[in-house]
């Protein structure tokens, strides 16, 4: 029995019947790509729901119980074929709780073992007996000790890219969705979240049901147990968070009501009834991840000024970009991160003003140029369409899918003019709700949509060159900001005088702060620094921005005095953002390679996998055999 559309919203079955055939010219070459980043073989059999029932055990570090899988078969296949990573498979059981044969392939490098089911052509679902490894890589486990609270465990999950594999047997690609419910069972004095319906508040049994009736791919799987708390800010929108956290991200995040509303009014309906907040303990390895339903955010943009409230329109305008329509393959990471930072700044123009707007764009162009030379700008991964073959999908995530991307986008609006952009991408988000998009099949709709056989205005977008070509095309949008002249302005007033005293930095924001960072002199001693240090409290900040981009000063200008500054940082923030450019300045030089080694023998064990990936290779941390 085909169990989909009965998990689908009233609202999601109308924009898929008023789309559908819209949709039918596209689907052919949604199907026709696979995805090199899984073993499942969907075209065979397709998975389409997941049933789960599992214990939490924190003594031992893993997830214990069942996963039944429900999937169609129309091709009558003699074979379920699911991706794992690290899972000890116990039982297998059929339809009528017949044990089922299967076997685990050989292991392939970064993708697992294929769990390969027996199954008969009338075959509706099969039951996996499984315990997940304490090495899981999607999962981290927390002592108290690493928490806010202090008192209790954390255990927290990270999909993205190709990890949900690692806790749960299923199709794990971009391109493959499913709906789900959820039975999980946790220490009763703990609560377990998922992306999902989710309760409010503990109850006594430490039992908890979820269900997610919008398909999702597996990346967006998440699960979180903790010592919880739940404050709602609104009908539709809430934070959660442990309770010494809570008040600080309410107040935070109470213009979350607002950027809903704004989001809506650009692009369409929120197609997934509730948005809420997770904040997570620090050794979060990212800003926030789009779990839809409940956001995973680090508490590193809980800054007291609202000023790091970007982030928050990011994950929350992944609802359409991304979760709403999503990238087919890994190598169209753009068509997520693009349309996502694209579409984040238009809520934070439409919130804030569009001088605010510029300088984020800005500080984006900046660290897009940064990232283009340190590649290389003729190397391939400076492409928006990436080749990822044989190599971990994580080194998508990067600077060039979210901005280059985004420049993409604006230079689309400011080719046809934002009006017109804006009919676009709305039926864009209708025409493929809950559907993959890859690289081509956007080319076809751009050219049927928008380009529509006009050659001046194919010439003037270029899209071939922006997607298949390296480096940033000479097209390029510009993006000048007032602010950010004025505070050039500072800056050079500084270097005229070398004093802070008559500088004018009063009613600077954390994107004017982060400029005037970024802009100072490759070359300054350390009585400057020490100077700059003392005015406006760099090393102190309670902002984490400032604080990262300060320490990378410090580091190249040997400032001790942010020495403990640096390793408390890099000791207790896992956001790997901030890690990366930390360790890479420490490594320059021999000294900075000692220091950082040390660092971070004491700082890895509170690092999610995801970071620890990245950042054994800068400090060549190698494992005891």
């Amino acid at each position: 029995m085909r169990i989909l559309p009965s998990f689908l919203s009233v609202w999601c079955i109308v924009v898929l019947l008023t789309s559908c055939n819209q949709m039918k010219e596209y689907q052919e070459v949604s199907e026709e790509t696979s995805d090199i980043h899984s073993l499942a073989q969907p075209k065979r059999a397709k998975m389409t729901h997941l049933a789960l029932d599992l214990k939490v055990d924190f003594d031992r570090k893993q997830l214990v119980g069942t996963a039944t899988i429900y999937f169609d078969n129309e091709t009558g296949a003699n074979q379920l074929i699911l991706d794992t990573k690290d899972l000890d498979i116990q039982q297998v059981l059929l339809d009528d709780s017949t044990k089922a044969n299967y076997s685990l392939g050989e292991e392939v490098a970064l993708l697992g073992r294929p769990l390969r089911i027996q199954v008969a052509p009338n075959t509706k679902k099969v039951t996996i007996a499984y315990t997940s490894s304490p090495k899981s890589a999607a999962l981290q486990w927390l002592t108290p000790a690493q928490t806010a609270g202090g008192e209790q465990p954390f255990l927290f999950s990270q999909s993205q890219c190709i990890l949900a594999r690692t806790w749960i047997p299923c199709q794990d690609g971009p391109g493959m969705r499913f709906t789900y419910q959820a039975r999980v069972e946790v220490p009763p004095h703990l609560m377990a979240l998922m992306s999902a319906e989710n309760p409010t508040e503990k109850n006594e049994t430490g039992i908890y049901e979820f269900e997610m009736k919008q398909p999702i791919p597996a990346y967006l799987l998440a699960l979180a147990v903790g010592d919880l708390a739940f404050q709602k800010i609104d009908e539709r929108t809430g934070v959660y968070a442990e309770p010494a956290t809570l008040e600080a991200a309410v107040q935070e995040y109470e213009e979350v009501v607002k950027m809903v509303e704004v989001a809506e009014n650009l692009y369409g309906k929120h197609a997934w009834e509730r948005y809420d907040i997770l904040v997570l303990p620090p050794s979060f390895p990212f800003g926030g991840m789009e779990n839809p339903r409940l956001t995973f955010a680090t508490p590193t943009i809980i800054a007291g000024d609202k000023s790091l409230m970007s982030l928050v329109a990011h994950e929350l305008a992944h609802s359409w970009s991304g979760n709403l329509v999503t990238n087919q393959t890994w190598n169209d990471f753009w068509l997520n991160e693009g349309f996502t930072v694209y579409f984040e700044r238009r809520i934070v123009e439409a919130l804030y003003g569009r001088d605010f707007a510029e300088m984020e764009a800005l500080l984006g162009y900046q660290d897009l140029l940064e990232t283009i030379e340190q590649k290389g700008k003729n190397n391939k991964d400076t492409k928006l369409l990436l080749d990822l073959r044989k190599r971990d999908p994580d080194e998508a995530v990067s600077d060039i899918a979210y901005e280059k991307g985004y420049f993409f986008l604006r230079l689309i609006e400011e080719s046809i003019g934002r009006e017109k952009f804006d009919r676009f991408l709305r039926k864009y988000f209708e025409t493929f709700a809950f559907e993959s998009m890859n690289t081509q099949r956007f080319i076809n709709y751009l050219e049927k949509e928008i380009i529509k056989d006009d050659e001046v205005l194919a010439k003037k977008i270029n899209y071939k060159d922006w997607i298949y070509g390296t480096g940033l095309p000479q097209n390029c949008p510009k993006v000048t900001s007032k602010r950010f002249t004025q505070v050039d302005a500072q800056l050079q007033l500084w270097k005229e005088t070398q004093s802070t005293d008559s500088l004018n930095t009063a009613d600077w924001s954390t994107q004017e702060w982060l400029h005037f960072i970024r802009q100072l002199p490759v070359q300054m001693d350390i009585e400057q620094m020490k100077q700059l240090d003392e005015a406006y409290e760099f090393t102190a900040s309670g902002n984490t921005e400032i604080q990262a981009a300060w320490y990378v000063h410090a580091i190249e200008h040997q400032y001790e005095a942010a020495y403990e500054a640096i390793e408390n940082f890099l000791i207790n923030i896992g956001r790997r953002k901030f890690l990366t450019p930390l360790y890479s300045a420490l490594v320059k030089t021999e000294e900075g390679r000692t220091l950082a080694k040390d660092i971070y023998a004491k700082a890895r064990p509170n690092y999610h996998y995801v970071a620890v990936n990245t950042l054994d290779e800068i400090v060549g941390y190698q494992s005891a055999k």
